[in-house]
């Protein structure tokens, strides 16, 4: 099996929300101003809810208090949990911080054939391609169970990998727990794709057949 506690990596755009302790309450005050928001979350121009924290910008680096620009994109969170550490440690604003740092806006999106076509938010940085695809309504009847097309960010380029979820190996691979950004794409099977065809098909004459019949309803009751 694949190792349950991989630690996702940080990626540009990505929103950290991060919390500083110390045995010194007023002096963690500063690091932690913009998580003082109700819920840790603010409203957008849109009336939904966006969450609050630390934009990696499209250099890869957040501005953080008294320590100006960290660089975060391309690190795991842990390697950058113990940069921040150290900063704050070195520079002796904090004794013995503990730093938490999380990836708010982790997700992923499933598309195709499934129940709920949907982008799927993860609280916890962590999850399978079933539990997305059972988050987003399952898998139709329809659905190609053998070639789901999985589509992940890899630094500044997009790979693509062809899953066949009946292979027991699937679960070894490292495709099994999904990175943020993650776009998975369910097709459908033959059966659905020539029912769609015969049906396209048929449209015209069925089209010219309802023409044809109003035609004739028209000069009846005329």
């Amino acid at each position: 099996m694949v190792d349950a506690n991989l630690d996702p990596i940080i990626q540009k755009a990505d929103i950290l929300g991060i919390n500083i302790s110390s045995l010194n309450p007023d002096a963690n005050l500063p690091f932690n101003t913009i998580n003082t928001t109700p819920a840790g979350y603010f409203g957008n121009t849109n009336n939904t809810l966006a969450p609050v924290g630390y934009l990696v910008d499209p250099e890869g680096v957040i501005t953080f208090p008294m320590l100006g620009r960290l660089q975060a994109a391309g690190l795991t969170k842990q390697q950058f949990t113990d940069s921040l550490t150290l900063a704050l440690s070195s520079r002796k604003l904090l004794v013995d911080p503990i730093v938490s740092v999380r990836i708010l806006n982790f997700r992923v999106t499933v598309l195709g054939e499934v129940g709920k076509p949907s982008v799927v938010s993860v609280a916890n940085e962590r999850i399978t391609m079933l539990e997305a695809i059972g988050m987003a309504g399952d898998l139709l009847l329809t659905a190609k169970r053998d070639n789901v097309l999985l589509i992940r960010e890899e630094g500044n380029k997009k790979i693509t990998r062809r899953i066949n979820l009946n292979d027991e190996s699937f679960f070894r691979s490292p495709y099994y727990f999904l990175k943020s950004n993650d776009i998975i794409y369910v097709e459908a099977n033959k059966a659905r794709v020539q029912s769609t065809s015969r049906f396209t098909t048929l449209l015209p004459a069925l089209l010219s057949g309802f023409a044809l019949l109003a035609i004739i309803v028209d000069r009846v009751f005329r």
